[in-house]
């Protein structure tokens, strides 16, 4: 990656970047130990030749490490300057109010759209309880509501394939619900 569109203004760019999930051999794996975070936000900071991050987030939370555990060593990122502020991605309200007690979470990052909306009831109130700004992702239903991605096929190696919503048993009602949003948004 070259990053030469930020050399020489770097104090005008905020810069955002996630540990959490890689794939060795083909399969996925989910970390979050102290090691793993620690390396990971090192070979951030190498490959994008900065001296620290602006906002660090765990991208999935690691089943077999407490939140505590992630999070105390994302705090100890934060002190050392390496992170000025912390995130989690995809996170419980549970895991949220543990995270922020061990430091205070900056940004909650979720899917909210049209289609995922469950997360208005514990998450989004959690967020705005302790002050946590959020970041949503898919806002437009993973590029179905934008009017394109309504299609009989999705494409070889498209993610969407693996997303349940564009399975070809659920196309057709979603596709029904589209087509009941576009007459409410005309």
């Amino acid at each position: 990656m070259d990053l030469q569109a930020i050399k020489g203004i770097r104090n005008k760019v905020q810069l955002a970047t996630k540990f959490g999930i890689g794939y060795e051999n083909g399969n996925r794996f989910i970390r979050g130990d102290p090691e793993y975070v620690r390396a990971a936000c090192e070979g951030s900071l190498k490959r994008l030749d900065v001296d620290y991050i602006d906002l660090y987030y765990a991208h999935r939370v690691d089943v077999k490490v407490p939140i505590e555990i992630t999070v105390g060593e994302m705090k100890k990122l934060v002190e050392e300057g390496k992170v000025k502020f912390i995130g989690l991605s995809e996170v419980s309200a549970s895991d949220i109010r543990r995270a922020h007690a061990v430091h205070p979470l900056t940004a909650v990052q979720i899917e909210w759209s049209l289609w995922e909306r469950d997360v208005e009831e514990d998450i989004i109130s959690t967020c705005r309880e302790l002050g946590i700004g959020i970041v949503a992702y898919s806002p437009l239903g993973r590029g179905f509501f934008t009017g394109k991605a309504v299609v009989e096929e999705l494409p070889d190696g498209d993610f969407r394939k693996s997303v349940p919503k564009f399975h070809p048993e659920n196309l057709e009602k979603n596709k029904i619900l589209y087509e009941r949003l576009s007459l409410i948004a005309a």
